[in-house]
């Protein structure tokens, strides 16, 4: 259910067409929560029937219209209620931990190569995260600068900082996941004998 809101945030930007907001979703909230475009269609669809949101025929081209949908005082009352709420913790489950458990089972130069994909895969998700707490900060991201045009400057503030500081979250845990590949590289060299590839990180 966490979609809805996160298309509830996104219009309390500006109002947006289905096609927008699809673009606006991978280039903002979609960092914290992924959904395909298959998804978000039927539930803007979905929330209009519940009345969280409203749709107004616009033009678009020449000869053609497409819905563009607004969050109504339901839907911020709804995304209101949702942001108050305890949050229900998920029980853990984590495939890099569970793997890595048990890598004694596993050759090491396999284990190796699992670990440098998982320091790979977060040293590129660190630098996207970088950039995009940058261009918040510096309100150059279009959704920040469309929220500043629409809200009193007195919230500004307020608006950059709890956006900046959900994303240092981010970068927090995907620089603390990088150090734990490292290390893990060197447990499997203290335990397994250094790597004989040229070139391995942490060898």
């Amino acid at each position: 259910m966490s979609l809805r809101y996160a298309l509830l945030a996104l219009l309390t930007a500006e109002p947006l067409t289905g096609y927008d907001a699809v673009k606006r979703f991978g280039g903002s909230v979609g960092y914290v929560w992924h959904a395909p475009d298959s998804q978000i269609y039927p539930e803007l669809r979905r929330m209009e029937g519940e009345g969280l949101i409203e749709g107004e025929q616009v033009r678009w081209g020449p000869n053609s219209t497409k819905t563009r949908y607004s969050i109504t005082g339901e839907g911020v009352r709804a995304l209101r209620e949702w942001l108050e709420a305890p949050i229900p913790y998920a029980p853990l489950r984590d495939v890099s931990r569970m793997r890595a458990a048990y890598f004694e089972w596993a050759g090491p130069e396999s284990a190796r190569e699992n670990l440098r994909r998982h320091i790979d895969y977060y040293t590129e998700q660190v630098g996207r995260w970088k950039d995009m707490r940058q261009a918040i900060l510096s309100a150059e991201h279009p959704s920040i600068a469309a929220r500043l045009e629409k809200y009193p400057a007195e919230e500004h503030e307020r608006i950059i900082a709890y956006k900046a500081f959900a994303y240092e979250g981010l970068i927090a845990r995907g620089e603390a996941e990088i150090e734990w590949g490292r290390r893990g590289l060197d447990l499997i060299d203290e335990l397994e004998g250094p790597s004989q590839a040229r070139g391995e990180p942490g060898s």
